[in-house]
């Protein structure tokens, strides 16, 4: 058969393109590994007891907003890196703003803090713990995304794993600032950034193993 002829038997009664796949597997996965990290959350950690009162602070909403805004710029990031030839454009300086905000705000709390109180606002009760707690309740959301990135159309395999890791650690952290009690700027700017890298850092490593064709 020659070739001309083979591309036209594979291409007839070809239907167009079904530009929503990727949402659609995303919102399935995303669902399920979210599930799947709250659950793990109650079941060894539980939530804080004081959550209503802590809703009442400013800061416990910043808390949220940092991983919530890498978890928007993650999955725009995937959704890109899911589809070939699709350029990143803007989305790794999107993903660098709540980094640079949160560092400007936490390098501003520990200026304006006495010197004596720095290493409190920075390492808190729980730095130790914090990164691979993120890690661990990341693990669903990872699974998952690496399932959804597998079912479509990645090329970059690095950058691809390395995203959806990212995406699981935003995940992760969101989960894990409802049992946190660290309120912090500087121990959050470190110790939830640190965090999320994990996830992204395993991904960067096992996505052209994973992501292969």
């Amino acid at each position: 058969m020659r070739t001309a002829e083979l591309i036209a038997m594979l291409a007839r009664n070809a239907g167009p393109v079904e530009t929503a796949a990727p949402q659609r597997r995303y919102r399935v996965a995303l669902g399920w590994g979210a599930f799947g990290a709250a659950l793990l959350m109650a079941l060894v950690l539980g939530v804080r007891p004081d959550l209503a009162e802590a809703a009442r602070l400013p800061m416990f909403w910043v808390k949220l907003a940092f991983p919530a805004a890498i978890f928007a710029g993650a999955l725009v990031t995937v959704l890109r890196l899911s589809r070939p030839g699709v350029q990143l454009g803007r989305v790794c300086a999107g993903l660098a703003a709540p980094v640079l905000a949160m560092w400007v705000l936490g390098a501003g709390t520990l200026l304006a803090a006495a010197p004596g109180d720095r290493a409190v606002l920075l390492f808190g009760e729980s730095a130790a713990t914090c990164p691979f707690t993120i890690a661990i309740l990341s693990i669903p959301l990872f699974v998952a995304g690496l399932w959804a990135m597998k079912g479509l159309a990645p090329t970059r395999l690095v950058l691809a794993g390395a995203a959806s890791g990212l995406l699981a650690g935003a995940g992760g952290a969101l989960v894990y600032a409802l049992f946190c009690t660290e309120m912090a700027a500087p121990f959050i700017s470190i110790w939830y950034l640190l965090g999320m890298l994990i996830p992204a850092g395993v991904g960067a490593m096992l996505g052209p193993r994973l992501l292969r064709w």
